[in-house]
């Protein structure tokens, strides 16, 4: 931001926090302080830090912390801005209270403090804002503003000689992963020398590590776990293809937009994923890569192998993301959205 200065907010210690942020951490008051919020959605010492600063305006992401800084606004006397990104608004209240989690119940039970006390509800891409009012938020208050990529940092490099496809999710059902795994099995046998990358972690590390035994593709398909965002950028220009298969979850989860194929994108690399969420907005079919219908292991494999073989078609459908990003995605131009409306509202 160019007119703004960040004040970093959460319950959670500040461990992923850029270098030098003004950072206001309810753990470092204690696991009591931060239990009694989780519960309450109030805290007298994160109002006062956050007054001492001389706030203007608090912006949460994603609707459940939405929910946790209507107090903390109304308190204040501030603007609350809520970016929503997906699950927010795609999994169903009942799944959501069926979770047990207690700030999952908060969202629910106190949405209705949200929707009052909002000013603005943020969607990272159009099927979320549509997926926003019929979650029930209020449409005259809804935009899209999709989140951008640093087109000055992001730059396109040349196709490696590897025929490599890399995956950058979090290990959970909506990503795809499993897909994927399916759909390298016959891309190997298409294109013997041809490697998988999956960096990220979660819940289905174990499992999927199992499916790529299963499918005889354990020494090819490597998990390299969460690296940091300079390593991912790294990992994206050394290979060939992105690829993002997410699914529809059982619980109703799905895709907001994908920042990892946008990134790819500006990096002059094709991209590969579903017709699911806010995917299609973000690849442009035949131009900037290919969709394939959700849990389509053929399907997928067919794009994957004609991409591997072909250099030419991987430059041009890269070409094609990259002037994508440039156009819709510029982080410069998506921040000045961003500082426009703050400025309105404050």
């Amino acid at each position: 931001m160019r007119t703004y200065h960040p004040v970093f907010v959460g319950r959670d210690p500040a461990l992923r926090a850029p270098a030098g942020a003004d950072v206001v951490s309810l753990a470092t008051h204690g696991r009591a302080a931060t239990f009694s919020y989780l519960l309450t959605r109030r805290s007298d010492r994160m109002v006062k830090e956050i007054s001492d600063r001389g706030v203007r305006i608090l912006h949460a992401h994603f609707g459940v912390e939405g929910v946790y800084s209507v107090q903390t606004a109304r308190t204040l006397g501030v603007p609350l801005v809520t970016t929503l990104h997906g699950f927010d608004v795609t999994v169903t209240k009942r799944q959501l209270l069926a979770s047990r989690k207690p700030s999952w119940i908060n969202y629910v039970a106190r949405r209705d403090s949200l929707f009052d006390t909002g000013v603005k509800f943020i969607c990272v891409s159009g099927h979320i804002q549509r997926c926003a009012i019929e979650w029930g938020y209020p449409a005259e208050r809804t935009l899209m503003l999709p989140i951008g990529v640093d087109t000055e940092v992001v730059t396109p490099v040349p196709l490696p000689e590897t025929p490599r496809i890399v995956h950058v999710a979090r290990l959970v059902e909506k990503k795809g992963t499993a897909d994927l795994l399916r759909a390298f099995a016959v891309v190997r046998r298409a294109v013997p020398a041809a490697e998988l990358v999956i960096i990220g972690d979660g819940p289905l590390r174990g499992p999927l590590g199992a499916l790529a035994t299963e499918l005889g593709v354990a020494e090819t398909a490597r998990f390299l776990g969460v690296r940091p965002h300079a390593e991912v950028l790294a990992t994206v220009a050394q290979s060939r293809v992105l690829c993002l298969p997410s699914v529809t979850a059982a619980n109703g989860d799905q895709e907001g937009l994908g920042m990892a194929l946008l990134e790819a994108a500006a990096t002059g690399r094709p991209v590969v994923g579903t017709r699911h969420g806010g995917i299609p907005e973000a690849v442009v079919d035949g131009v900037t890569g290919y969709l394939v219908p959700e849990r389509d292991p053929a399907a997928l494999a067919e794009r994957l192998v004609a991409l591997l073989g072909d250099p030419d078609l991987c430059q041009r459908l890269g070409t094609g993301g990259r002037t994508l990003v440039e156009d819709r995605f510029d982080l410069s131009r998506q921040t000045a959205k961003l500082e426009s409306l703050y400025r309105d509202l404050v």
